[in-house]
């Protein structure tokens, strides 16, 4: 089996070990402050950690984590304390200290996959169903929010590109845009009414000026012509 029962380890040689298992707080305590390595490990690669995990000795699992216990670590078999674990108040406890809760195993198995073989009560299959839930529309919407990133990255890229490549079109972008701007502010100025009773007379003078000038009215058809 990939998952290990703490029933073969009920006995060690290692003092802080052994109090992890028997859920020994206070020894556990006295054993860390004197010194003890809160990684230390047993004949699987077992830590502390794994133990009280797998006893449900939450406090123990936090004096350990206080104490400088390695969340991460993993026994022989890849299991992380987690895959242990099968109690809520634990499993809450390691997650919420950054432990992964969809992370595999040697033989590519979650603590979900691991908690489903020993039977563990429904509470918690609930809770680790839950969790996996959780973390995978969190890694979807981080993708989705990098791959905008991306694509606003690029479009602006490209569109810098366009402007370096071409800087005879951005110049007459601009004088476009300066224009439109004071176009704008003449109009709200002077008054939409007065704008087109002044290009109705500009209009008029155009025609006059072209009459006078060549003898001609224009958009008049079939006209005399004149004597010299």
């Amino acid at each position: 089996m990939s998952y290990v029962f703490v029933n073969d380890s009920s006995q060690t040689n290692v003092p802080l070990l052994q109090a992890c298992i028997d859920g020994d707080f206070n020894y556990s305590k006295r054993l860390l402050e004197s010194g003890f390595d809160p990684n230390i490990r047993d004949s699987r690669g077992r830590t502390g950690l794994h133990l009280a995990a797998a006893r449900g000795n939450v406090d123990i699992c936090q004096l350990l984590h206080k104490f400088g216990a390695d969340l991460l670590a993993t026994d022989y078999q890849g299991n992380t304390a987690l895959h242990l674990c099968g109690h809520v108040d634990t499993i809450q406890f390691l997650v919420s200290n950054g432990l992964k809760i969809d992370i595999c195993n040697h033989q590519g198995a979650t603590p979900l996959v691991l908690a489903k073989r020993r039977g563990v009560n429904k509470d918690v299959i609930r809770l680790l169903e839950s969790l996996e839930e959780q973390e995978v529309k969190g890694f979807n919407r981080g993708t989705h929010s990098k791959l905008e990133t991306m694509q606003t990255a690029e479009s602006e890229s490209a569109m810098e590109s366009h402007s370096l490549l071409n800087p005879n079109l951005q110049q007459g972008e601009g004088v476009l845009s300066s224009f439109r701007t004071t176009w704008q502010e003449f109009v709200e100025d002077l008054g939409v009414w007065r704008v087109l009773l002044l290009l109705v007379v500009i209009a008029l003078l155009s025609l006059g000026i072209a009459y006078y000038v060549s003898g001609v009215l224009p958009f008049v058809e079939n006209q005399p012509e004149l004597l010299h």
